[in-house]
């Protein structure tokens, strides 16, 4: 069995999924409702290249879905093909932030690794906020000053309405030693914001914008 669907792809084949089902339970036209079939169906396999046979077939099967219950043992059905993320572990953790004393470690036996597009964690004390993102096979530790917000806001890497904080991480500009501060508002739970992640396109842009 080949794992071939990412954590954001599988939370926007959900979206996909319940967008038809909202549909069904609101929309007696049948040819708006074959329409929005297709219009799903296309979304949710666009978002992959290269598939098997077998595997378009998988997909191909959300325009099954009906009611609920349909919806359920599609997306469960789907669920053993997602890609977990790395396996961690604090000696892992301490190599991503050798410059960091003091790593407080989040608790690892709490993540489930299929759930997640990126590690990130928060240390309250120190005002800190961790991530870690994998991309191309490579593990990135991204590292930052974090205030929770009063307000809810928009988060840069899911894109959602959250309990959002400001990141801020202090990059390096000029072979001189100047110092210039990057910073943006995303979500303080980071678990919510992986479960609202439909793309990594945002959160690769944040990786980028934070380097230090």
């Amino acid at each position: 069995m080949e794992q071939f669907i990412r954590n954001d792809q599988f939370n926007e084949i959900t979206n996909q999924t319940h967008i038809l089902l909202n549909g069904y339970s609101t929309v007696n036209d049948l040819n708006v409702l074959h329409a929005l079939r297709g219009l799903v169906k296309d979304k949710v396999n666009g978002l992959f290249t290269d598939l098997t046979r077998y595997q378009e077939e998988m997909l191909s099967k959300v325009e099954e879905v009906k009611d609920s219950e349909k919806a359920e043992d599609f997306l469960s059905g789907l669920e053993a093909y997602v890609i977990p993320f790395p396996s961690m572990t604090d000696a892992k953790l301490k190599k991503l932030f050798p410059k960091v004393k003091k790593l407080k470690m989040p608790d690892l036996s709490e993540v489930e690794e299929t759930n997640i597009s990126y590690l990130g964690w928060n240390d309250y004390g120190q005002e800190r906020k961790y991530l870690v993102v994998e991309r191309e096979g490579k593990l990135t530790g991204v590292k930052g000053r974090f205030t929770p917000s009063a307000k809810k806001g928009i988060c840069a890497i899911c894109h959602s309405f959250s309990e959002i904080g400001m990141f801020m991480s202090e990059s390096r500009k000029s072979q001189q030693g100047t110092y210039v501060n990057r910073g943006n508002y995303i979500c303080q739970d980071s678990m919510i914001c992986n479960a609202q992640v439909k793309s990594l396109e945002r959160l690769y842009d944040f990786q980028e914008r934070m380097k230090s």
